[in-house]
């Protein structure tokens, strides 16, 4: 164990006992020796001034508060070796999946965790070097957009935008709308928000919103529930009330992935007894779930609802017809 990581331990017991532990007690739960945990006090106490204290009638030590005034913090110290590797893992991850408004906000500390980790001698983590993110379906292409939709969302501001919808006619629109929550989705952003034109919640792709220009009137609030009904209770990323349901059957030798897979927070399944599996969940619209269902093959099968297990035979089809060519 790193010798911050001892101290932070260290700091830890202290700080959550009313009663004075044993150098015995420190050692069996830091997992060294005797040495190692009286070079740990000779530390805090004179690099990090800690109000660390030996009652010899309890044959213990302890954080003598009273004399410190208030409750002691390690200055400048908050987290483990493995909790700043994590962040900057993390910092890592909000990078990849923005790339402009995530990274500008918390450079600075990442710079502080990293200047931590060399002051405490501790290794600097090749995170980069150590994780790989692969984002193929990635569409964002203007930072500055999501930048300010984010800081609508947080500032709790109406946003008026200029919205191009992803059909064939590509039609343009200008909206009020009041942000609710910005949703990351299989590689994109998706902003939930009340539309002040329909009067209703509405799901804007990030990437379709041409222009946005932030409002002074403070955002309208949507009840929790609410929102959580409009955008869970049906399948994938479309919302709504959730219509039908699906019932799809995979054979044996794709059951023991699909069984892992959560689709749908609603989802119900059973083993049959030949060795399949049954998924059965909800959906409103059958566009994103019909895709999903032919990446898997001839490794599943639509039971119902008749039009769903049409629909699919209509796509089979149609590839059928391409590949005849």
């Amino acid at each position: 164990m790193e010798r911050f990581d001892r101290i932070y331990r260290l700091h830890g017991i202290l700080a959550n006992r009313r009663t004075p532990i044993s150098l015995q007690a420190i050692m069996e739960q830091l997992e060294c020796s005797k040495a190692t945990v009286e070079r740990c006090i000779r530390d805090m106490r004179n690099r990090f001034h800690a109000p660390l204290s030996y009652d010899r009638h309890r044959n213990g030590y302890y954080y003598d508060q009273e004399s410190a005034g208030q409750a002691f913090q390690l200055p400048g110290i908050w987290f483990s070796a493995e909790e700043l590797q994590g962040l900057l893992i993390c910092n890592l991850i909000l990078k990849n999946i923005s790339a402009g408004y995530f990274s500008a906000q918390i450079s600075k500390l990442q710079q502080r965790i990293e200047k931590i980790l060399t002051r405490e001698h501790l290794p600097q983590a090749d995170i980069a070097g150590k994780f790989q993110l692969l984002s193929p379906g990635r569409r964002l292409k203007d930072d500055m957009l999501f930048k300010k939709t984010a800081t609508a969302v947080f500032a709790g501001q109406q946003l008026c935008i200029v919205y191009q919808a992803r059909g064939r006619d590509g039609m343009q629109s200008e909206r009020i709308i009041s942000p609710q929550r910005l949703i990351y989705y299989r590689e994109n952003w998706y902003l939930a928000a009340w539309c002040h034109q329909r009067q209703d919640l509405r799901l804007f792709a990030v990437d379709n919103i041409i222009s946005a220009k932030t409002l002074q009137q403070p955002a309208d609030s949507v009840d929790t529930r609410q929102l959580e009904q409009f955008l869970n209770s049906s399948y994938g990323i479309f919302t709504g009330e959730a219509r039908h349901q699906a019932i799809l059957q995979f054979s044996s030798a794709r059951a023991k992935w699909v069984a892992d897979e959560n689709w749908h927070p609603q989802q119900q399944s059973r083993w049959l007894d030949n060795g399949s599996y049954e998924l059965t969940l909800p959906f409103s619209d059958s566009r994103e779930l019909i895709m999903d269902i032919l990446k898997h093959g001839a490794e599943v099968e639509v039971i119902a609802p008749a039009f769903l297990r049409q629909a699919v035979i209509e796509q089979i089809t149609a590839m059928q017809e391409i590949y005849k060519k």
